[in-house]
């Protein structure tokens, strides 16, 4: 495995621990090479290297699942660069849409051309994990049947990300 399939492994754990969806659930939008891209692309190869180095370290460390939460919560959402990355990336995989970084963050680290507001893809949209978190179909795509709107959803989350200790994020 070459580098960057390896890192692009890691995003899609480290993009399972932000949303809680599985890998296969995170393959199955085939999104995954996109918002990969689209991460890079715009705050650069060394902040996602940085961001998966951490994700790396708080997952090895950890003795159970408490213990990577936290690790979680300090080192990459509470970490001034690396939080409003992985906010993003949780927003991008349940909308589609990358949003622009704060303007703070864009001072301190750089301003890229790409960072503006806009849908990845021309799919990401309907891909959006929001729609299986609520069990909805999104507006004018995937519809879902006449008169299927009549009945409550049922939501059945089944794609759960889990944490497992016995195994390195690079082994996955």
């Amino acid at each position: 495995m070459n580098t960057q399939q390896n890192q692009q492994q890691q995003f899609i754990e480290l993009s399972g621990a932000l949303t809680d969806f599985n890998a296969f659930a995170l393959h199955g939008t085939g999104q995954v090479e996109h918002y990969y891209k689209t991460l890079s692309d715009i705050v650069g190869r060394d902040t996602v290297e940085q961001l998966l180095c951490v994700f790396q370290t708080v997952y090895e460390c950890a003795c159970d699942e408490q213990m990577f939460l936290t690790g979680i919560r300090q080192q990459i959402m509470g970490d001034v660069k690396l939080g409003p990355v992985a906010r993003n990336i949780i927003k991008l995989w349940y909308t589609g849409t990358w949003y622009q970084l704060p303007r703070t963050w864009r001072e301190a680290y750089g301003k890229s051309g790409q960072d503006k507001t806009f849908f990845v893809s021309s799919a990401s949209y309907t891909e959006g994990l929001l729609w299986q978190a609520i069990d909805a179909n999104p507006s004018g795509a995937k519809g879902p049947g006449y008169g299927s709107w009549s009945e409550p959803p049922r939501i059945h989350f089944d794609n759960s990300w889990q944490f497992v200790k016995q195994q390195s994020v690079q082994s996955k």
